[in-house]
């Protein structure tokens, strides 16, 4: 029987999960959490073999949980359920021991082959986090290989803080029509498809 554990902001996730789960011949749900300290009295006191993760959560969010559980607790097995599809969170979680990631949208027969595959064999991803990486690889936009110039990157740490380009250009005394141009050369270059896009690649990077 393969016990697990799950934790998700979402009450409603949790239930949700824990109700599929225990139809589920030969895996168990023994714990179940509401953010990431919590599960940590989880591993403590039951045997766990995987830990089934949300990345956002309070507390102690899926990347520093996974890092924590995989130093003091190597022999637990962790799986990442979440909704987020973008490289950049793949890859962060994966880099500190994660040994599964899957989309929340992707039902139960995932989730149940994720949960054995990681047990028996260590490793799982779903078929749209593979495609998801091997874009990013193939993608000149990946973070690190962007080139934006000192006052591009000025302009995108304002529009991170949520200021609209008359704002920017009246901090920055320049014309509007300046901060635009500057605002359309960083979208290009990074390659967002509009300012709120723009707005969630500034604050996952850094220029918030």
């Amino acid at each position: 029987m393969i016990k697990i554990i799950i934790a998700d902001d979402h009450e409603i996730v949790v239930e949700g999960l824990v109700s599929l789960i225990q139809e589920e011949d030969g895996i168990t749900v023994i714990g179940q959490a509401n953010n990431g300290k919590d599960v940590i009295p989880l591993l403590e006191n039951n045997h766990v073999d995987v830990a089934v993760l949300d990345i956002n959560m309070p507390k102690m969010d899926g990347v520093e949980l996974t890092n924590y559980i995989r130093s003091e607790f190597p022999n637990v097995k962790i799986l990442i359920l979440t909704m987020y599809k973008d490289v950049k969170f793949i890859r962060r979680v994966l880099e500190v021991g994660a040994h599964g990631y899957i989309l929340k949208n992707k039902g139960k027969e995932e989730l149940v082959t994720a949960i054995k595959t990681i047990y028996d064999e260590g490793e799982y991803l779903g078929d749209d986090v593979k495609n998801a990486l091997v874009a990013g690889l193939r993608s000149k936009n990946v973070h690190g290989e962007i080139r934006l110039t000192q006052r591009e990157k000025e302009v995108l740490k304002l529009i991170a803080s949520g200021l609209s380009s008359p704002e920017i250009a009246e901090k920055l005394s320049r014309a509007e029509s300046t901060i635009n141009s500057h605002r359309k050369n960083i979208i290009e270059k990074t390659g967002v498809k509009n300012s709120k896009k723009l707005i969630i690649y500034a604050r996952e990077n850094g220029y918030d």
